[in-house]
């Protein structure tokens, strides 16, 4: 393990149990400390700090694992919970990772695996201590993973779920609107876990014929149907011991649906005419923007299938409803596409982003970033400005602005009014101030402080 002056406090009713596992850890360089009741347990918590607790899910009394992990939790955010289990049934384990568990084990325990385990809680539990003492924790509603940006208060409690799971094996359901970051999210949960340094893989179960399917996922002997010149490695295969993630699962067929709830279950492949078995250690991601509760009534998805695929559940908001997210993720896609192009860009203007910001992006984030670098491409200033927006958002802009505008004026101030007129009319002439000024009645001088007025 290697964490030298980390505390792990044991909990198990079962005496032997808890001094084997405290001995085991305690020769990799830990400071393990061993109860035998769950009283006992909440003692230590409230009273000692403690960097990690193990303890099994059932024990004597009416006091289980579940609550000794909550108590450990409200009493120090930095202390990480490791349950174990003989009981590891799909609610139980996503009910242990909703509370704020680090991770689960399945007796009889490993006692490797529970070192290995252990160790990188010790190490996530010191960086969290050292953060805090920095005082260098991220601001809150941040969720720092690689390529996601959001402040936006709907995606704080996916962000802390995020977290959680990340560090851990349990499968992960993302759904969300086409466009809306599904896949970037399964990356950011692959880049920090501990299979970050093995193979992430990506399959769209939309874009290909079952057979097709069945032969990407699972592989092919020589000559297992036409085409088959040689034997050929699926993607669970290639990804032994990273991550899978099945996007567009929705869409499967029903008979790749039972296959594909086979090999999750027994974690063994055997490529499509062959007759040997593969053992494979995958984490499946999956991805849908159908609501799968629906397939499963309509006869169109397998429940079992739902259910083990379903550890945690994510879904993503569209990203009109958090417009407050759209000037942090237009700047990163805005370096991005700078990056791409050698564009000399250097940010955008204040008009051209309130409108990004008023815009309903029926494509979401997807259709944002290719929007920013379409800009880039046609820009040959500074700075990004109205006249660079792709037709169909502008043109929309104006339309929104003039569907319904009179029950919209109550109670909106005249300054409001003045600034939203300006910034249509910005809109439609693409940025030409010239005309802007003699549309909206006023001098070109005046139309040049106002914008600066309203920092526009």
């Amino acid at each position: 393990m290697g964490e030298k002056g980390c505390v792990i406090l044991v909990v198990d009713d079962e005496r032997d149990q808890a001094d084997g596992i405290a001995e085991a850890l305690d020769k990799s360089g830990a400071k393990a400390i061993a109860v035998y009741s769950a009283e006992d347990a909440l003692e230590i918590v409230r009273n000692q700090q403690v960097d990690v607790v193990v303890t099994d899910l059932k024990l004597d009394g009416d006091i289980n694992g579940l609550a000794i992990l909550e108590e450990a939790r409200s009493e120090n955010g930095q202390t990480e919970v490791i349950l174990i289990t003989a009981y590891a049934t799909i609610d139980t384990c996503k009910e242990a990772i909703r509370r704020g568990a680090y991770d689960y084990l399945v007796k009889p325990i490993d006692i490797d695996q529970l070192r290995t385990l252990v160790g990188q809680a010790c190490r996530k539990a010191s960086s969290a201590i050292q953060r805090k003492a920095k005082g260098s924790e991220t601001s809150e509603g941040r969720f720092e993973f690689e390529g996601v940006r959001s402040r936006n208060p709907a995606m704080e409690g996916i962000f802390e779920v995020l977290r959680r799971v990340a560090p851990t094996n349990i499968s992960v359901l993302i759904e969300g609107e086409s466009g809306t970051g599904k896949e970037l999210l399964a990356r950011a949960i692959h880049n920090n876990s501990p299979r970050r340094n093995r193979v992430f893989r990506p399959i769209n179960c939309a874009g290909l014929t079952e057979t097709l399917l069945e032969s990407e996922l699972f592989g092919h002997a020589k000559g297992a149907f036409t085409g088959a010149a040689g034997d050929r490695k699926g993607l669970f295969e290639i990804a032994d011991k990273g991550t899978l993630l099945l996007d567009e699962i929705g869409d499967m067929a029903p008979n790749m649906q039972a296959k594909l709830l086979r090999v999750i279950e027994d974690g063994i492949v055997i490529p499509v005419g062959s007759h040997k078995p593969i053992v494979v250690d995958v984490r499946i991601i999956s991805a849908t923007n159908h609501d799968l509760t629906e397939l499963i009534e309509q006869k169109k998805f397998r429940q079992d299938l739902y259910f083990r695929i379903k550890g945690v559940n994510i879904t993503l908001p569209p990203l009109r409803s958090r417009a407050d997210d759209i000037p942090a993720l237009t700047e990163y896609f805005l370096k991005e596409a700078t990056a791409e192009t050698g564009s000399e860009v250097a940010g955008i203007t204040e008009a051209a982003l309130m409108i990004l910001m008023n815009y309903d992006w029926p494509g979401n984030i997807r259709q944002l970033r290719n929007c920013i670098r379409t800009m880039v491409v046609m820009c040959d200033r500074d700075k990004l400005d109205v006249q660079d927006l792709p037709p169909e958002i502008y043109q929309r802009r104006q339309l929104a602005a003039g569907a319904g505008a009179p029950a919209r004026l109550a109670g909106v101030s005249l300054n409001e009014l003045e600034k939203q007129a300006i910034l249509d009319t910005l809109a439609k002439t693409k940025g030409n101030r010239e005309k802007a000024a003699k549309i909206l009645g006023i001098g070109e001088r005046t139309l040049y402080r106002k914008i600066k007025e309203y920092n526009l």
